[in-house]
């Protein structure tokens, strides 16, 4: 693999991580709220909300570069 696209990868999984702490870390209360309403949701459900996700983020990653 190459050395900068492996770098990369450690970067964009960092970044993940530190966004998907923001939440828990201002909010915890909101956070927990939101949890455990998308337990209440069916997997249909969750599946759309996930390909909308994966779908803007491509388009944002594809828009800035």
């Amino acid at each position: 693999m190459n050395e900068t696209l492996l770098e990369s990868l450690f970067i964009a999984t960092a970044l993940m991580l530190v966004i998907e702490g923001i939440m828990p870390f201002i909010n915890p209360d909101l956070f927990r709220r939101s949890l455990l309403q998308m337990m209440r949701m069916n997997n249909q459900m969750l599946r759309g909300i996930g390909l909308f996700s994966m779908c803007l983020g491509l388009t944002l990653l594809y828009w800035v570069h």
